[in-house]
């Protein structure tokens, strides 16, 4: 039987699951971590996923032809939390490191910044307020204030100065300033990359780095007419609004992930 064409956004969400269902063997799956695939928590290392979640992405990536987690966390971290996972590409630090068919592979041109990266950690647990949390990444530093709202600027503006004094990049999201290397390298990268034999692709995000994973989604669709991309945001109060409004579909929690995605994959029995 002949494929359907390709639908046009807007869609029904019955009309993008049975497109998929349809091209099962060259669709990916892309998911973002915090506040996709588990809740967001003051304290970065206590998120865990979803209880659901690691049955029904098990069930996914043996339906379609990948499933990969795209995420700020570093590998190290997405492999304790999904180490039960076959066939799971998982993309930490925006794709500076990748673990794939049982390795980790990092950016060659980001590891000289370990020790830049290191020490600048040390320096913001010394010179900003307690309540500021740092996240020592290896290849980045993230100040996460969202405890102490009210000290935004206060890291935004310490956040800055280091960048321009180290050559760094500023990386905004969700109640938090990261400071990168200076390497070309983000989820929209990541995407554009992961999509390129791809027939369709979906992308679930949350914040606001994940909207350039929806660009690359749209971008791919614009020069090939029969490749289909749908982004999903996932409600939050935080950068909800402007996430969503990118997004083809929004969903409101981590908990209703799995379940649409449960619901999904009855669509390929």
């Amino acid at each position: 039987m002949a494929e359907s064409a390709r639908p046009t956004h807007p869609l029904t969400t019955d009309e993008a699951w049975a497109f998929t269902a349809e091209r099962a063997s060259s669709t990916t799956f892309f998911f973002d971590f915090d506040g996709v695939l588990s809740p967001v928590t003051d304290d970065p290392d206590a998120s865990q996923p979803v209880p659901a979640v690691l049955g029904v992405l098990e069930r996914l990536a043996s339906a379609v032809a990948r499933v990969a987690i795209v995420s700020a966390r570093p590998v190290s971290f997405l492999r304790s939390r999904f180490e039960s996972l076959e066939g799971v590409d998982l993309y930490g630090l925006y794709g500076l490191e990748v673990w794939h068919d049982g390795q980790v592979v990092t950016e060659p041109a980001a590891l000289e910044f370990v020790p830049t990266m290191d020490r600048l950690a040390e320096q913001a647990r010394t010179e900003l307020p307690a309540e500021i949390l740092v996240e020592y990444k290896r290849l980045s530093v993230a100040l996460h204030y969202r405890t102490a709202p009210g000290l935004a600027r206060t890291v935004e503006r310490w956040g800055h100065e280091q960048a321009e004094r180290l050559g760094l990049r500023i990386q905004g999201g969700r109640m938090v300033v990261e400071l990168k290397p200076p390497v070309d390298q983000d989820k929209g990268m990541v995407i554009t990359e992961g999509v390129r034999n791809a027939g369709c692709a979906w992308y679930f995000g949350d914040d606001m780095s994940d909207i350039k994973a929806f660009d690359a989604l749209r971008a791919r669709e614009a020069v090939d007419p029969a490749f289909f991309g749908m982004a999903v945001a996932v409600a939050n109060p935080e950068t909800g609004a402007e996430v969503s409004s990118a997004a083809d579909l929004t969903l409101d929690s981590p908990e209703q992930v799995a379940t649409f995605l449960t619901e999904g994959l009855k669509r390929f029995s």
